[in-house]
């Protein structure tokens, strides 16, 4: 046996045994897998777990359907007394029944009557106009009338003709002054644009020499400076003895001649300048002066029209203040005379009309004394239930009013609703109130939401909580066996969770 025949059976053992545990770890899953399946088909789904309902909460208050009636007293009773109280807190009440009678009752119904008494003399007085009147006085009394009614129109048109006089005067003079403004302004303007006439004219001739001048000036510059670079020359030739003395002599003269006619040429220049400043000068001086005297003129021109016009207007406003007292004395003498004549005269409708009025004058008082009367009688102005009283009888009216009144039949939560869950809130919803006070849960539905953002007022007193939040409020309306059940905690604190 050699060393490979020795190997290879070895080698089939192992491979032998190598197959074997694989299938058995293959069959062994695959059992696995199939228990797992079958368990799997047994099994039942695991229950879905559905989320509670939101709710949104908040802190509220319980009050009468249309809130709390304060019933108070007129102004003009405000300090009275309750003489009689007839109600007590608990009662329930109908639309229009008194709750209580002031102490001003017995004065008022005293006033009352005393109306009623002038009612019966403004009847008696009517009468007594339709029985008749004197006749004889008539004619006398119309002469009377014709009299004043002359004297008046002749007082009348004197007045007038003094006010249209006055009018007139205030119109020529104010014409005459006028025309003497219009005159000053004429003069002012015709003298000021002679004036300005002149100032161009010398200021035009001013540029015409200083250029002519400048010009001359120029020209001896250059005059003088081809005498200056000759003069120069000639020296050097002088010096090299090439030209005679009195040739050089001559250009000297040339230079000292071409200076000297510069220098009064610069003078002239100067002079010009000097010259046209001085009369420009003078000319604006005279163009000042002829614009302040005009000024001035037509200030004192339009001071005396002021003054005439002020003067004018005083008059005129006493002329026509005395032409209305004219009219307004006469007018108030022929109304007594008419007067007069109307009292003797015969019964007419206006007499009647007269004695009817006063009897509509008497009624109107008593009509006037029984509200006044009426306002001493505390009425409530619809069905409720009296949830506090103020003032009891003998007491002097509070500030607080005589009571306070409900609709406790229909009782409403406002919930304060934090401005971050307003969104939120839907009218119809659906929600619960609770509170420490009553047992269970009330049922309400939302009826109204805020429109308004304001400061929180119902608070729950725990340690840390916001006093500065900002709330909706939203009316929660109970059902009736709610609202019976809480008829009698007005204002009472409550916890309200707002189905969302």
């Amino acid at each position: 046996m050699n060393f490979q025949s020795f190997i290879k059976p070895k080698n089939k053992l192992v491979m032998g045994l190598v197959v074997a545990g694989a299938a058995i770890s293959v069959g062994t899953t695959f059992y696995g897998i199939s228990q797992f399946g079958s368990l799997a088909k047994n099994a039942e789904p695991l229950p879905v777990e559905t989320p509670p309902p939101r709710k949104i909460t908040a802190l509220g208050r319980l009050e009468p359907l249309g809130e709390v009636i304060r019933l108070g007293v007129s102004q003009a009773l405000d300090g009275d007394r309750v003489a009689k109280l007839l109600v007590k807190e608990g009662d329930r009440v109908e639309a229009g029944q008194s709750i209580a009678i002031l102490d001003a009752g017995d004065r008022l119904k005293s006033a009352l009557d005393e109306a009623k008494e002038k009612v019966k003399v403004a009847e008696a007085n009517l009468a007594k106009v339709k029985a008749g009147a004197k006749s004889g006085e008539l004619a006398a009394q119309s002469a009377t009338i014709g009299k004043l009614e002359a004297q008046l129109q002749g007082n009348r048109e004197a007045q007038q003709a003094t006010v249209d006089r006055l009018q007139a005067q205030w119109e020529g003079e104010r014409k005459a002054q006028q025309a003497t403004i219009s005159r000053i302004t004429a003069q002012w303007q015709g003298e000021r644009k002679v004036q300005t006439a002149t100032i161009s004219r010398i200021t035009a001739q001013w540029q015409g020499e200083k250029i002519a001048q400048t010009a001359t000036i120029n020209k001896l510059k250059a005059e003088s400076t081809n005498a200056e670079t000759e003069y120069l020359r000639h020296k050097e030739l002088v010096t090299e003895g090439a030209i005679s003395n009195s040739v050089m002599d001559s250009k000297r003269l040339s230079l000292e001649t071409s200076r000297q006619e510069l220098k009064e040429a610069e003078a002239n220049l100067s002079r010009i300048n000097s010259t046209a400043k001085q009369q420009l000068k003078e000319g604006e001086a005279n163009l000042t002066r002829i614009n302040s005297t005009a000024i001035q003129q037509l200030n004192e021109a339009e001071a005396n029209l002021a003054r005439i016009n002020s003067t004018a207007i005083q008059q005129l406003v006493e002329a026509e203040a005395t032409l209305k007292r004219i009219k307004n004395s006469g007018s108030e003498e022929l109304k007594e005379a008419q007067a007069t004549l109307d009292k003797i005269g015969e019964v007419r409708p206006v007499d009647l009309q007269a004695a009817q009025t006063e009897i509509n004058s008497a009624i109107a008082q008593v009509n006037r004394a029984q509200t006044e009367l009426n306002q001493a009688y505390i009425r409530t102005p619809h069905a409720g239930k009296i949830l506090k009283i103020h003032t009891r009888a003998g007491e002097k009216i509070s500030d607080n009013g005589i009571a306070d009144v409900g609709k406790t039949q229909q009782m409403v939560v406002v919930a304060e609703v934090y401005q971050t869950d307003i969104s939120k809130i839907k009218v119809g919803q659906k929600a619960g109130v609770t509170s420490q006070a009553f047992s269970g849960e009330l049922p309400g539905t939302v009826k109204e939401i805020g429109l308004k953002v304001s400061k929180q007022n119902v608070f729950s007193n725990q340690p840390g909580e916001n006093l500065d939040s900002r709330v909706v409020e939203v009316k929660i309306h109970l059902n009736p066996d709610a609202s019976k059940q809480v008829a009698g905690l007005t204002n009472l604190q409550v916890q309200v969770a707002i189905k969302n």
